[in-house]
């Protein structure tokens, strides 16, 4: 018999978290570890084991075989380029405190697609292969250049499926903004930071502006429902919400997912929100309770399921293995194959966060442009780092299969 390797992690109850390659898992009391490290187990510990594929008998090719599966399972295959995140614009109608990507004015000049950038980015999708496609819009404020995004979208007619996703914040709506909600293939991202009050501090700054943003929510929810819209809140930890305040900002509006996330350090946050460097006990303390009370919610009033989408995206991870491609999450993760972004001026990177290092002056992760192509040393250079697999601390660790 051949025991499968495990990665072990204290729960901080004398027992711990055993985790095979294959994401397999069980906790472990001391004892049966013990008995475990010394290969001293039982008959009923032989059978457990065997049972959860933690265990393969000699000659057990079906097991061996399931093992293997269950391996490969865990590591994300990578198709042709068919996701997209494009930014039409940098500037924006708003000023938040927290703006990961240091957007400009609504009034400066010079940054938004030129013609030639326009062209570079309709001539790509021209050329992409795959079937099915996906465009999230970024910005800035992309609404505030409804004609490129329209541009885009009549460019992607041939795809078998394509799905655009706007990020917005709603301020303004108006006929031709709201002609490319009604598609059927939009969907809208935006931000809700909780009441009235809350979202005027973090975001707007005023109570007739934040007034403009709900009437437009509303709007959007009576007109097309809560599964056309997706919205997120921005935490900061030094002073965050009162939990059930903000998720009855969510339920009032008919929106059942809430994808809670802290202060990112990037953009302006660098500056005004200095605290957000690390993610302390405070955002974790805060994050445990806000789903701890999303759960009893759930169980209270069983006429509705109230998730929280990254607890959604990790479980998937766990349990459905294959069918979750967040990708920050998957592993490898192959920089500037399958998605991409292309920012304002054409400069193409490798995820929405190096955009953001950049905007900062932190670091140049840019792996070309959409004009002259992105498929150089640059992206050779990062795709050296494509895997934890082999890394020596991630090897130790009891979720690096996930």
């Amino acid at each position: 018999m051949s025991f499968v390797p495990l990665r072990l992690r204290p729960t901080g109850r004398g027992s711990a978290l055993a985790v095979s390659d294959a994401g397999r898992f069980f906790v472990g009391s001391p004892d049966f570890l013990e008995r475990l490290a010394d290969e001293r187990i039982s008959d009923s510990d032989r059978a457990f084991l065997r049972s959860g594929g933690f265990l393969i008998e000699e000659g057990d090719l079906l097991g061996a075989t399931a093992h293997t599966r269950g391996v490969a399972d865990r590591i994300a295959s990578v198709g042709t380029l068919d996701y997209l995140i494009l930014v039409p614009t940098l500037r924006c109608n708003l000023s938040c405190s927290y703006c990961q990507v240091s957007r400009v004015a609504e009034t400066r000049q010079g940054f938004d697609w030129s013609e030639e950038t326009l062209a570079a980015v309709l001539t790509m999708i021209d050329r992409l292969e795959t079937p099915r496609l996906k465009i999230e819009f970024q910005g800035g404020e992309p609404t505030l250049r409804p004609d490129l995004i329209r541009a885009v979208i009549e460019r992607c007619a041939r795809f078998e499926q394509v799905e655009f996703v706007v990020c917005t914040n709603l301020q303004h709506v108006d006929d031709e903004i709201m002609a490319i909600f009604d598609r059927p293939d939009v969907f809208i991202s935006t931000s809700l930071d909780g009441d009235a009050a809350t979202h005027s501090r973090n975001r707007t700054g005023t109570f007739e502006i934040t007034d403009a943003f709900f009437a437009n929510l509303r709007s959007l929810t009576d007109r097309h429902g809560p599964r056309k819209i997706s919205a997120l809140p921005t935490i900061d930890p030094t002073s965050p919400p009162e939990i059930d305040e903000l998720i009855d900002a969510y339920v009032t509006l008919g929106l059942d997912s809430i994808f809670l996330r802290p202060i990112n350090y990037q953009g302006f946050a660098r500056k005004r929100h200095a605290t957000s460097r690390e993610q302390d006990d405070g955002w974790r303390g805060y994050y445990q309770r806000f789903v701890r009370r999303l759960i009893e919610r759930n169980w209270l009033d069983r006429g509705r399921v109230l998730e929280e989408t990254y607890l959604s995206i990790a479980l998937r991870r766990i349990f459905q293995p294959g069918l979750e491609r967040h990708v920050d999450l998957r592993n490898p993760n192959p920089m500037g194959v399958d998605y991409i972004v292309v920012d304002h001026d054409g400069t193409v990177y490798p995820t929405d966060e190096a955009r953001m290092l950049a905007r900062s002056g932190v670091v140049d992760l840019a792996i070309g442009s959409v004009t002259d192509g992105w498929n150089g040393p640059a992206r050779d250079l990062l795709n050296t780092g494509v895997t934890n697999q082999f890394d020596p601390d991630c090897m130790r660790c009891a979720f690096q299969p996930f």
